[in-house]
C-alpha cells in the first residue's frame, strides 16, 4: 500500500531498533523522560563589545590617493602650505604598483603605508624641486583598505573603511543586512591568512569581531533543517523556525497534524545522536501520544536539533480507507455498467 514511512507498529514492536545494521533506541517522552532532551535556556544577555584597533593600510593596485604638496620657499614650483600647498586628485596606484607626480616622476609605492608614501615623495622633490617639501596624502578610494561582502545580503558589494576599522555587524549592515533570520545564517570570513566560520546569531549575541583590510565576509545558509513527514498538512524539507526549536513550533510551522489521516499516537522524531551515551546505539527514535493533555507541555520543552526528521503516522482508519475506497469505487462502476 502507499505511504510515506513505516507503519507505527513497525516501529514500537519489541523486535524493532535490534537490526544490527543499524540499530536506535525508543524513547517513550514522559514527564520523567523529558529532562535530558529540553529545551536549553537562552544565553544571558553580555555587555561585551567588539574590540577595534586601528590597521595599517598597505597600498595596492587600484587604490586612488590625493597628494597634497608644499613648500616653504617663496616662489617655488609648490605653492606654500599657508596657501593649501599644491593638490594632486586621484592620484592612481598603477597596475605595476607605482604612482607618477609631476617633479617626482614614477615612484613604486606597493605595500607601502601613506606615512611611507609621504616620505618616498619627500626624498624625491627635496634639492630638486623644492627646498624642504611637506607631503601629505589621504585614501580618496581604498580598494585595500575595503571589505567585500557577498551572499545572503541584500546589497553585497565592496565597502570602504575610510571612517575606520569596521567589524562584521558594520560590513553587513552595510550591505543592507541579512536576506534570512539570523540564525539560518554562517558568515565566514577569510582575509588572505585564515578563514573562520560564526552563525550570525552568535554575531548579534556578543561575539561581534574587528575585520581586517581587504577581508572577504560571506554569508551564506546555515544547515538549520529537519525534515516534516507523514501525516502533516505541509510535509517537506524546513529551516528551523527558531534557534533551538521545539517540536510543537516545528509541528506549528508545517501546519499541524492533518486532521484527515493523522494517528496522534504516533508522532515520532528520528534522530542520529552525534554524540551517543556509551553502549547506547547512536540512532534515538522519541514518541510522542498527543492524545494526553500533558503532550502539548511535553512538545514544547523537547528540542528539535538540525536534521531531525519529524514522521507523523497515519492513523488506522484511514489505512482502512485506502483499502476500502477503491473495491467500492470498483463496485459502483460495476453495478453502473450491469444497469446500462
Amino acid at each position: 500500500m502507499s505511504g510515506t514511512g513505516p507503519y507505527q507498529s513497525a516501529i514500537t514492536s519489541t523486535s524493532a531498533g535490534k537490526n544490527p545494521a543499524l540499530p536506535y533506541r525508543m524513547i517513550d517522552l514522559d514527564p520523567d523522560t523529558i529532562a535530558d532532551y529540553s529545551r536549553k535556556a537562552p544565553p544571558p544577555a553580555t555587555s561585551t563589545v567588539s574590540k577595534t584597533g586601528s590597521t595599517a593600510i598597505q597600498l595596492i593596485p587600484g587604490d586612488v590617493m590625493k597628494v597634497m604638496i608644499s613648500d616653504s620657499a617663496e616662489g617655488g614650483v609648490f605653492a606654500p602650505l599657508a596657501a593649501g600647498g599644491t593638490v594632486f586628485d586621484n592620484v592612481r596606484v598603477s597596475s605595476d604598483g607605482t604612482i607618477s607626480l609631476p617633479y617626482a616622476g614614477t615612484i613604486n609605492v606597493r605595500g607601502f603605508t601613506l606615512t611611507q608614501v609621504d616620505t618616498a615623495v619627500r626624498k624625491k622633490l627635496k634639492g630638486a624641486a623644492a627646498t624642504d617639501p611637506q607631503v601629505h596624502s589621504e585614501m580618496v578610494g581604498d580598494l585595500s583598505g575595503s571589505v567585500l561582502v557577498a551572499g545572503a545580503v541584500k546589497a553585497p558589494g565592496r565597502f570602504s573603511s575610510l571612517q575606520g576599522p569596521l567589524t562584521i555587524l558594520d560590513a553587513v549592515n552595510m550591505a543592507g543586512g541579512p536576506v534570512l533570520e539570523p540564525h539560518l545564517i554562517n558568515v565566514v570570513v577569510r582575509n588572505g591568512k585564515k578563514v573562520y566560520s560564526i552563525n550570525y546569531d552568535d554575531v548579534l549575541s556578543g561575539k561581534n569581531r574587528q575585520v581586517s583590510p581587504r577581508s572577504e565576509i560571506i554569508l551564506e545558509r546555515a544547515r538549520q533543517r529537519f525534515v516534516a513527514m507523514g501525516s502533516v498538512k505541509d510535509p517537506g524539507l524546513k529551516d528551523l523556525p527558531s534557534r533551538n526549536p521545539s517540536l510543537l513550533e516545528v509541528l506549528g510551522s508545517v501546519g499541524g497534524l492533518d486532521e484527515q489521516k493523522a494517528d496522534p499516537q504516533g508522532v515520532f522524531v528520528f534522530r542520529i545522536n552525534q554524540e551517543p551515551e556509551p553502549g547506547q546505539p547512536a540512532a534515538e527514535v522519541f514518541r510522542l501520544d498527543m492524545r494526553k493533555p500533558e503532550s502539548i507541555f511535553l512538545a514544547r520543552a523537547f528540542q528539535v536539533y538540525p536534521e531531525d526528521a519529524v514522521y507523523v503516522t497515519n492513523a488506522p482508519v484511514y489505512e482502512w480507507q485506502k483499502i476500502i475506497t477503491p473495491i467500492v469505487q470498483t463496485l459502483v462502476l460495476g453495478r453502473t455498467v450491469s444497469n446500462l
